[in-house]
């Protein structure tokens, strides 16, 4: 008698039995069913059971190209995107040249792009790729961590900004963010983008003159190479000096490099 009336405490709380069919011989138990300690069971059939594979949707998984010039990076990415299921890499490439054929074989969904290259930089790649394909999405990971990097990629058309120190785990959730649409950069970098803010940027001639001088050039060297006077290129070290806040063209020099102004 106690059992039956566990039973019935149990089976009132049952949600499919809402649909049961009619009791037989004056009792609320299904026949289909038996009692086991734990409740009422279903009885198990080859129709009723239902593989974890057969819940899961039927996502396509999102095709990566990598472009990088180091092959033991690009292994190493490689291997991190062969172990997630709703990924695959279908490409990778080495220059700006390679990267852009395997784009048109293959449209990935995400291509993955170091920012300094051999042929071209991370920047010109960019364009080039968004040029002929303008919804591409790509992700720039470099270990370049400037914040004028980061504004060129991000205003080139980057939907994220990563560095290669970003963790296996975090770097493929990131991807996963950028596939769904949106546009990613990390806490310290957009902390450098907001240290600068409102600063007056160097002029295309002035970027140019400070790494000419970064170069090793003297001011009559580079005024001969830029077909101006020698007074102009010391107008232009005197603004480099005034907008970065430096005391001397070394200074300069450095405070450039470390921001992605010049490259060394």
């Amino acid at each position: 008698m106690i059992l039956k009336q566990r039973a019935t405490v149990k089976r009132s709380f049952t949600i499919p039995e809402l649909n049961a069919g009619s009791p037989r011989n004056g009792t609320h138990r299904p026949t289909s069913r038996k009692w086991e300690p734990t409740g009422w069971q279903e009885p198990r059939s080859h129709n009723s059971v239902i593989s974890a594979d057969a819940k899961a949707p039927n996502r396509t998984p999102i095709r990566i190209l990598s472009l990088d010039s180091h092959p033991l990076f690009r292994e190493g990415i490689a291997t991190v995107i062969s172990e997630e299921p709703d990924m695959v890499l279908v490409s990778q490439a080495s220059t700006v040249q390679e990267a852009i054929q395997q784009y048109r074989e293959h449209r990935p969904d995400i291509t993955l792009m170091e920012s300094r290259l051999p042929d071209l930089s991370g920047i010109e790649a960019l364009i080039a790729i968004r040029a002929e394909f303008p919804s591409a999405r790509i992700m720039i990971l470099t270990t370049c961590d400037g914040d004028v990097d980061v504004q060129r990629a991000l205003k080139a058309g980057a939907r994220g900004y990563l560095l290669k120190n970003t963790p296996p785990s975090e770097l493929v959730q990131e991807i996963r963010k950028v596939h769904a649409g949106r546009k990613v950069l990390p806490g310290e970098l957009a902390a450098k983008l907001a240290e600068h803010v409102g600063e007056e940027p160097l002029s295309v001639r002035e970027e140019e003159v400070l790494a000419l001088v970064a170069a090793g050039n003297r001011n009559r060297d580079i005024a001969d190479q830029l077909c101006i006077s020698e007074e102009t290129v010391k107008a232009h070290l005197r603004h480099v000096r005034e907008k970065l806040g430096s005391k001397d063209r070394t200074e300069a020099i450095a405070i450039a490099a470390r921001r992605g102004i010049i490259r060394l």
